[in-house]
């Protein structure tokens, strides 16, 4: 019992001592907690452990322990579908790594909910996401080639495809559909995610068109940690067609 309530009062502590510390700054180690305290390791991990689960530090393989700020990321189709841009409005820094770029032919579900023909071309899009510089997300974006012809020069230059999406195609992207669940990621998504396969994490699926238009431009899949993010869904109503659009007879759900 002892030992039980050190390792408490030592997170206690330390949870006190980085409470106003920003997001991504280095925590003392195990050895040093250890040191500090005059415990042995397994009190000092158990501490650690204890911070980790009520979210406030996150240990990154090979670099460390460093304070942890779960975001409120918002799902609203009032706000830009931009995850840079959700990132800034929480208050924090985003930043995105492309891991791949590929063509990748239409089918099944994915022609169905870009509404294109089964083998249309697209882009498939991979990208690590990262909220003030600590892995934060892994996805799949796709990208039909008549939306965007050339993805991959415009992405190494621009982190943000909603960004590219207004400045290169004249479109105004807003968030027509979206569905969230709390799911095991297979395994590479969890080694992608630097996460064990046996943790839920978040999935964020959803569908952009153009506001004037009506067009489907892009869909995507998002698996979020849940130790940084929090998924926050504001129910805004049914996404609203404009009128006269060619796409006005189709529904999303």
């Amino acid at each position: 019992m002892a030992n039980q309530s050190r390792y408490v009062e030592i997170a206690n502590l330390v949870a006190a001592e980085i409470a106003d510390r920003p997001a991504g700054t280095r925590v003392a180690s195990e050895h040093e907690i250890a040191a500090r305290f005059g415990v042995g390791r397994a009190a000092a991990r158990a501490a650690v452990q204890e911070l980790e689960s009520r979210l406030l530090v996150r240990r990154t393989r090979g670099a460390g322990t460093f304070v942890n700020r779960p975001i409120d990321y918002v799902l609203s189709q009032a706000k830009s579908p931009s995850m840079h841009e959700t990132i800034r409005q929480a208050g924090s820094t985003p930043r995105t790594v492309v891991r791949d770029v590929r063509p990748l032919p239409l089918t099944g579900s994915l022609a169905a909910r870009l509404e294109r023909p089964e083998g249309s071309p697209a882009h498939l899009l991979i990208r690590q996401s990262y909220i003030d510089g600590l892995l934060s997300g892994w996805t799949n974006e796709w990208i039909p080639t008549d939306v965007l012809p050339e993805v991959s020069t415009a992405v190494h230059a621009v982190e943000s495809l909603d960004a590219i999406l207004r400045q290169m195609c004249g479109a105004q992207p807003v968030r027509a559909w979206c569905r969230v669940s709390y799911t095991l990621p297979e395994p590479d998504i969890a080694a992608n995610l630097e996460t064990e396969s046996g943790r839920p994490v978040w999935l964020v699926e959803s569908l952009s068109r153009d506001l004037r238009t009506g067009r489907a431009l892009m869909c995507s899949s998002t698996w979020s940690r849940p130790d940084s993010t929090r998924i926050i869904v504001e129910m805004d109503g049914p996404w609203k067609q404009p009128e006269g659009t060619e796409h006005g007879r189709h529904a999303d759900t």
